[in-house]
Order: C-alpha cells, then sequence, then structure tokens
C-alpha cells in the first residue's frame, strides 16, 4: 500500500495528463511569465505531502465525487466561538459527531488586523494561524482529529484582497515597486475616476467609493470592499502563483475545501463592471488544476451571490470545470420570502429554476443562515408576474424580519440601511428571526412551538434540495440573538455581530432535556440528519420536479435520481409555510407518483395516500414521503 502510495508514477501520470491543459490556461492570461516557478512550486508541494494525505488522495481519487453523499452533512462557526482556540477543539467534536456533522467550515483564521479586519477577511498572512485562535501546531493537531472523526474541513481563503497590514502592503507602503505591482495603485485620480463611473459599490453607507488615499504613498489604493482591504492585481503572475502556494501549504496541513471568497471580483478591466469577467473563470480553472494535479482531495468552494442561473457558469464544464461546490443564494432568499408571506409560489419558481446541466463534479451548498446578513435579491421579474411590486415587497421583508410590520413573529436588525434608497439588509440568528425570541419575551408557549416548527421546516429544506446542507453553529440549539456586541466599540457599527455570539455550552448539556426549546431543536433535527444519511434521495445529483398543489401556502416537489430503477427511488417532499392547519389536493401529479397510492412519512412512521384523498398538513409541517 505505501509502495503504491509513494509511486511517484502517480503524480507523474496526472502531471502529464493535466499539465497541458494547466499550461493552455496560463498562458492565455501571462504568456510564459512566471510558469516554470509555477510548475517548480507545484513539485514541491506534492514533495512535501504527509503519508496521510497521500493515502486521503488515494481514497477520493478512486471516489472523486465523496462530497456529494448524503452522508454529507455541514456546520459553519467561528472557532473563537465555539471554542476558546484549537487546543480545546478536539474535545469539542464528541457534540459534533453525536449531531451528524461531516463537513465543518471554520471562519477566517488567518492572521488577521486586531481590529480592522472585517471578521477575518482582511488577511495579513495566509499561511499562518492568528494566534487569537491557537497556534499553527495546534491547528495541525486538530485537522488530523478531524480527519480520524469523519469530518473534511473547510477554511475561507480570499483571493480578492489583502489587509493592509499584509507584508505585500506594508511593503508598497515603504515604497517597494514589486509590492505596489500586486495592487492596483494610482498617483492621481485619473484612473480611479475612470473605473467609478463602471463600477458600482460594495458597501455604499459604510464604505462608500472603490478607493481609498493612503497618505505613506501619496496615492489612490483600489479597495472594493473596506479601505483596509487592498484589492490584489491578478494581472502580475506573482500574485496567481504565490496565492496559489499559500492554497497548497494550507492543503498540506489537512484543508480539505476552500472557500474561494468574491470570487466575481476578482479580476479587474478599466471599461467594464468588474464582475465576473472571463478571466475570473480563468483563474478559477488553472487554481482548481494546481490542486487536482498536486493535492486531488481537495475542492473548491465559491461564494458567489447571485442566482443560479448567473451562479451555474462558475461550475465550468465538463471539459474545463470550475468550483466543485457553490452557494444556492436565492434558495435561501426564496425560504425566508416563503415563511413571511405564507406563499410558497416563488419558492417553487426559484427550486425549478435550479440549473440541472451542470458538470457531474458539482454539487450545491443549501442553508438558511450564516455569519452574514440576509440580502433581498429575489427574482424581480417572478415578483410582478406573481402580483408583487418588488420594490414594496422589498421593503415588506425587511420590515418583517426587523420585527416592525404588524403582526411579524421576528426579531432582527438591519445592516447597510440605506436613507436615500430605502434598501437594507437583515441580521438576526435563526430562531429570533423565525419567532422564538419574541416567544419567550411574550412567555407565549404557543407561538413557541410555532417558532420551533419553523426552524425546523426552514433546515429540513435544506437537506431535500439537492445539495450539502449547511447549518450555522447555535442554530441546531436555537440560539437567540446576541445584542452584547452594542458594547463593544470595535463591533458596534457593524449589526451582522447580532448573530455572532458564543456558543451556548450551557445549552449544549443540557440537550438531553427535551423540556427546553434549544433540546427540543437538536433532537428534532439530529433526527432528520440520521434519516438523511445513506437516503440517496437527500443526497446530490437528483431531479426535482415541482408538483401543483391546491394551497399556495404549501409546496410539493419529488426528489429522484434523474433516471430512477424503481418508485422506492422517488421521495416526495410536502411542506406547509403556514401557522394554521392545511388541507390541500396535489394537482398535476406525475404518470408514475399516481401509480403508487401508499406512502410512508420517513420521520413519522405515518401511512398518507397522494391520490384520491386530501392531505391534513399541521402549522408549518414538512412530510418526507417514500412508498411503503
Amino acid at each position: 500500500m505505501n509502495e503504491t502510495i509513494h509511486d511517484s508514477l502517480t503524480f507523474k501520470n496526472r502531471f502529464a495528463l493535466l499539465e497541458p491543459k494547466l499550461h493552455t490556461l496560463y498562458s492565455s492570461l501571462y504568456s510564459e511569465e512566471g510558469y516554470p516557478r509555477l510548475i517548480e512550486m507545484i513539485q514541491l508541494s506534492y514533495a512535501s505531502r504527509s503519508e496521510a494525505m497521500l493515502e486521503l488522495d488515494q481514497q477520493r481519487l478512486v471516489e472523486p465525487n465523496w462530497y456529494q453523499k448524503s452522508e454529507m452533512v455541514g456546520m459553519m462557526m467561528y472557532v473563537n466561538n465555539f471554542s476558546e482556540t484549537f487546543r480545546e477543539m478536539p474535545a469539542r467534536l464528541d457534540y459534533l459527531v453525536e449531531l451528524g456533522i461531516t463537513y465543518l467550515h471554520l471562519m477566517p483564521i488567518f492572521k488577521m488586523p486586531l481590529y480592522a479586519n472585517d471578521g477575518g477577511y482582511a488577511v495579513s498572512d495566509f499561511t499562518s494561524i492568528d494566534s487569537r485562535f491557537g497556534t499553527d501546531e495546534e491547528f495541525n493537531t486538530f485537522t488530523k482529529a478531524c480527519h480520524l472523526r469523519g469530518i473534511s474541513i473547510c477554511i475561507d481563503f480570499v483571493l480578492n484582497h489583502t489587509s493592509d497590514e499584509h507584508e505585500w502592503a506594508l511593503k508598497a507602503k515603504n515604497g517597494d515597486e514589486e509590492a505596489q505591482s500586486r495592487y492596483f495603485i494610482f498617483e492621481d485620480r485619473t484612473l480611479p475616476d475612470e473605473y467609478e463611473r463602471y463600477v458600482n459599490e460594495v458597501f455604499p453607507v459604510l464604505a462608500p467609493g472603490n478607493f481609498t488615499y493612503n497618505a505613506m504613498m501619496n496615492s489612490w489604493v483600489l479597495t472594493t470592499f473596506n479601505h483596509y482591504q487592498w484589492d490584489l492585481n491578478y494581472s502580475n503572475h506573482h500574485v496567481l502563483i504565490d496565492m496559489a502556494k499559500a492554497m497548497l501549504f494550507m492543503s498540506n496541513r489537512g484543508v480539505d475545501i476552500f472557500r474561494f471568497d468574491a470570487i466575481p471580483y476578482i479580476w479587474k478591466e478599466w471599461g467594464t463592471n468588474c464582475r465576473n469577467l472571463p478571466q475570473v473563470h480563468t483563474l478559477i480553472k488553472i487554481l482548481r488544476l494546481i490542486l487536482e494535479i498536486a493535492s486531488p482531495s481537495t475542492i473548491i468552494k465559491g461564494e458567489v451571490v447571485m442566482s443560479p442561473a448567473l451562479v451555474a457558469p462558475y461550475f465550468g464544464t465538463r471539459e474545463e470545470p470550475e468550483c466543485h461546490v457553490l452557494y444556492n443564494v436565492s434558495l435561501m432568499v426564496e425560504l425566508w420570502n416563503a415563511l413571511a408571506t405564507r406563499d410558497t409560489r416563488m419558492l417553487g419558481e426559484s427550486i425549478h429554476a435550479i440549473p440541472d446541466n451542470i458538470p457531474d463534479s458539482g454539487c450545491w451548498v443549501n442553508y438558511v443562515r450564516c455569519h452574514d446578513d440576509i440580502g433581498w435579491g429575489f427574482n424581480e421579474n417572478k415578483a410582478r408576474e406573481l402580483g408583487f411590486d418588488p420594490f414594496l415587497h422589498k421593503r415588506f421583508l425587511i420590515n418583517f424580519y426587523l420585527g416592525a410590520y404588524p403582526g411579524s413573529f421576528s426579531l432582527g436588525e438591519l445592516y447597510e440601511s440605506d436613507p436615500k434608497t430605502l434598501d437594507a439588509r437583515n441580521c438576526g440568528t435563526l430562531a429570533s428571526l423565525c419567532g422564538l425570541e419574541k416567544a419567550i419575551i411574550e412567555r407565549d408557549e404557543y407561538q413557541g412551538e410555532l417558532a420551533i416548527k419553523r426552524i425546523l421546516l426552514m433546515s429540513v429544506f435544506t437537506f431535500v434540495t439537492n445539495g450539502i446542507p449547511v447549518i450555522y453553529s447555535g442554530d441546531e440549539l436555537a440560539m437567540l440573538n446576541d445584542y452584547s456586541y452594542i458594547n463593544d466599540p470595535h463591533k458596534a457599527r457593524d449589526s451582522r455581530f447580532l448573530h455572532r455570539g458564543k456558543f451556548d455550552w450551557a445549552k449544549a448539556s443540557k440537550r438531553d432535556d427535551l423540556t427546553l426549546y434549544s433540546s427540543q431543536v437538536f433532537y428534532r433535527l439530529n433526527r432528520y440528519i440520521v434519516a438523511a444519511k445513506g437516503n440517496p434521495m437527500m443526497g446530490n445529483n437528483n431531479t426535482l420536479r415541482p408538483i401543483g398543489t391546491s394551497d399556495t401556502s404549501v409546496i410539493a416537489m419529488s426528489v429522484s435520481p434523474r433516471q430512477p430503477d424503481s418508485m422506492r427511488e422517488i421521495m416526495i417532499v410536502i411542506a406547509n409555510f403556514s401557522e394554521h392547519e392545511r388541507s390541500i389536493t396535489l394537482t398535476e401529479i406525475p404518470f408514475e407518483i399516481m401509480k403508487s397510492t401508499s406512502w410512508i412519512e420517513i420521520i413519522q412512521g405515518k401511512s398518507i395516500r397522494l391520490v384520491g384523498e386530501s392531505i391534513l398538513l399541521g402549522p408549518y409541517e414538512i412530510l418526507l414521503l417514500q412508498v411503503i
């Protein structure tokens, strides 16, 4: 076995197959500049790979779509919220294993400035763990412990920019011309002003403008996101090679998945909107090929915050693949929309619009909450078709999840609220946005029960819509908004810290006490996770087909492989997004489903007839049905 693993022919064969593709893509951007250095770096990285990682490479080369199995259940977390440092993290893994987590996304862990760090997305060193999270050696120990427990590690890798305290930025400030060439730096406003005419601002309220003046250089620096985040210049081949080197260094330390942050922004071309340019796709293809040659067990997850039709091109093609995994942002938005409106039509349209012509290696990530705000990027044309005014509807959603709309069950806060456009984004934990916080304040047990049902409905829906479900840490315990951030002057201006509170280990220690709301959510969610594992209908590469219902507050769909061998490979999902009981009938039922009349709900075990009878659903009930 060891001879096979260490046989350099394994690497040589991959290199011979993939290097010509890499060379073609690289030379389309850089000609031959720096290519020998890139190849040498790839070879040295592979030579430094540990026996354990080489074994993992072999396993995943045999099963290249390992991340698409229904056993993959994700969680994302801040290390210092869940634990103090990486030193204590291995002892916390039992909790994650008990819940059923097999994929752990760690929020930014690299060295960063003390305060001006955008929650870690302003990176000062792409190979060093920030001391607030522990040491490099403690991180290495942690990744090994995770692999022993069957947990894959995902980390954020910020391609677009560095902190202004990164080594390159510090050298640039001191006049180093080579370091300055790694950024976009201008002595006057001529080119920056031209750029501003074509490119929108990302944070028009908190960080207006796309350039920041630096007094040390007496120059203007491109800063798309925040003034302390300097955009990298990928037309400089040294930037690509050094970022790829850092990526491979971390893959050798046990990282399984790199989340490439804000990838539509990474290539700049004056006279364009600098979003989703063709060169971006070329860069992602190059980085994927580098991984496939030197670290084939490692995959790429891309952050592209757009509709699925616009996101899907980042999967690439079968011949030229790009990201392995991408976020289904629209599903998240439409789930929250359906919950507020009690109308599932836009959710159904969103599911119907999920592209199914993606490469076999492509996989979606489904989620309800994350570290970020909720931005209301729904399909405005579809909203108009259904009778909604997009502007007024967005205002309704903003106010509903703020808790300001009459009858709202939600409690949250606004982020990037613009008094001119009346646009804003919403913040809050899953439980607080679903009504649990308000129910507890008002001591309303029935509303508390409804809130728990909402939490489960939203969470479970991510298990059945074709992709990897990812839970935001604390949501499995129904953690509430943490308002303490307003007392910290370094956090008070950023309302996203409302849902970035410390993990509640006191609640976690009482998870067997089912009289507690937190324990009820943990127990019920765990039941769905157990049911999902090994059930191919709750994995990836399935076909989702909408089924009509007699009530717009109820959505139904079938989930099956693209060519099911039998009725037992079809699951029917029926979900009620209303707080009231609903008696519904299914319409437009596919013929193969009509042939089977007896179905069983896989969690409750109750039998249900789909044809010829009404189906009764309780408030916020979701049914997962398979043939008896």
